[in-house]
C-alpha cells in the first residue's frame, strides 16, 4: 500500500523568461512559461502531467530539478521549503531527471561506465572499486549486461540508451524521478518495455515519479494522479480514473477525445481544437482556451482571477465560465 507522505509540493510556482529588444537589449516583456502552478506529489505515486507542446511542461520539470530558476513561488521537499537559487546537495541527490532524448542527454565521448560513475564522483560517495560494483549493479537493474560499461552510447539502440539514462538517474539512490517524456523518442515496440521497467523499478525501490508526456495512453497506463496543463497553468487535476471517466474542463475533454481506439469499427466523437496555443509572451486577458475556442462566454473571464474549484475527491478544476459547466 502506498504511503501518503508528501514528497514534493509546488506553491504558485512561476517561471518567466525576459523578452529583450532594442539596441541595449532591455527587457520589454516576459514569456510566462510557467504561470502560478501549485501541485502536490505523495510518496510512491506516479504523478502525470499532460498538455500540448509549448504549454510549459518541460520548463516546470527543469525548475523542479534546478536547471531553471523559478521567478517566484515556492518548492517544498519533504515539508521543507527550498531556496531555488541554492538547492542543497541532499536535494540534488534525492531528485533526479530522465531526459526525453536518450542520445543527446548522454556524453558521446564517455563510456557508459564513466557516465554512471560521474554522479558518484561528484558527490564523493564511494571509492573506485565500490563505484565499479555500483555501475555493474545499476546496469543489471535496467536489464543491461555488465560489459555495457566499456562501450559508448552510440553503440546502443534508442531503448538501450534510455535504460542507461534511467540507470544514471538511479545512481544516487533518489527518492523522486522527474521523467520528461521518457518514451516519446522511442519506437512503439520499445516504449512498453521501458515503461514496464520504470514500473518494476518503482515497486522494487519505492520511487516516486513525476511523469511528463503528451501520449495520454501512456499517462493513463502508469499514473495515479494526472494534471492537465495549458499555457503555463494547471486547468484540471485529479485521480487518473476520475480524469479519464469524468473530465470537467473543456481542454481535458478535447485531449481525451484524441486518444485513438484500437477498434476501427468503433465510433468516437472527436473534439477538434482550432488554431495554435496562444503566445505566452502576449497571452489573452481572459481564459486562454476560451479565447482559442471563440467561446461565447469569453468576455466574462476577462480580467477575472480564475481559481481551482473542487469537483470530487482530490479532483480540482480551474473554474472558468468558458470551459467548465458544472
Amino acid at each position: 500500500m502506498k504511503q501518503e507522505k508528501e514528497v514534493l509540493k509546488l506553491d504558485q510556482l512561476c517561471v518567466h523568461f525576459p523578452v529583450r529588444g532594442g539596441v541595449f537589449r532591455r527587457a520589454i516583456g516576459s514569456c510566462r512559461a510557467v504561470d502560478g502552478v501549485s501541485l502536490s506529489i505523495k510518496r510512491g505515486q506516479t504523478f502525470g502531467l499532460v498538455g500540448e507542446s509549448g504549454c510549459g511542461k518541460s520548463t516546470l520539470a527543469k525548475s523542479i530539478v534546478g536547471l531553471v530558476t523559478p521567478t517566484s513561488g515556492s518548492i517544498f521537499f519533504q515539508g521543507n521549503e527550498l531556496n531555488s537559487n541554492l538547492l542543497t546537495p541532499e536535494y540534488r541527490k534525492s531528485v533526479q531527471m530522465v531526459f526525453q532524448d536518450p542520445f543527446e542527454s548522454l556524453n558521446a565521448r564517455m563510456t557508459v561506465g564513466a557516465i554512471l560513475e560521474e554522479p558518484l564522483v561528484i558527490h564523493r560517495l564511494c571509492g573506485k572499486h565500490e563505484r565499479s560494483k555500483r555501475v555493474a549493479k545499476l546496469l543489471k537493474q535496467v536489464g543491461l549486461p555488465e560489459s555495457a560499461a566499456k562501450r559508448y552510447p552510440f553503440e546502443f539502440s534508442g531503448g538501450q540508451r534510455q535504460r542507461i539514462g534511467v540507470a544514471r538517474a538511479l545512481a544516487l539512490e533518489p527518492e523522486l524521478l522527474v521523467l520528461d517524456e521518457p518514451v516519446s523518442a522511442l519506437d512503439v515496440s520499445v516504449q512498453s518495455q521501458v515503461l514496464n521497467l520504470l514500473m518494476d523499478l518503482q515497486d522494487q525501490l519505492g520511487l516516486t515519479y513525476f511523469l511528463i508526456a503528451h501520449d495520454l495512453a501512456v499517462v493513463r497506463h502508469i499514473s495515479d494522479v494526472i494534471a492537465v496543463m495549458y499555457l503555463g497553468k494547471i486547468v484540471e487535476v485529479g485521480p487518473a480514473k476520475d480524469i479519464y471517466a469524468n473530465p470537467v474542463h473543456a481542454y481535458t475533454k478535447a485531449l481525451l477525445s484524441s486518444i485513438p481506439i484500437p477498434d476501427p469499427s468503433a465510433k468516437k466523437k472527436r473534439i477538434l481544437i482550432p488554431g495554435d496555443v496562444p503566445s505566452p509572451i502576449n497571452p489573452p486577458k481572459g481564459c486562454a482556451f476560451g479565447n482559442r475556442m471563440n467561446s461565447p462566454n469569453y468576455l466574462t473571464s476577462v480580467d477575472q482571477e480564475l481559481k481551482m474549484e473542487k469537483v470530487g475527491a482530490g479532483h480540482w478544476v480551474l473554474a472558468c465560465p468558458c470551459c467548465v459547466h458544472l
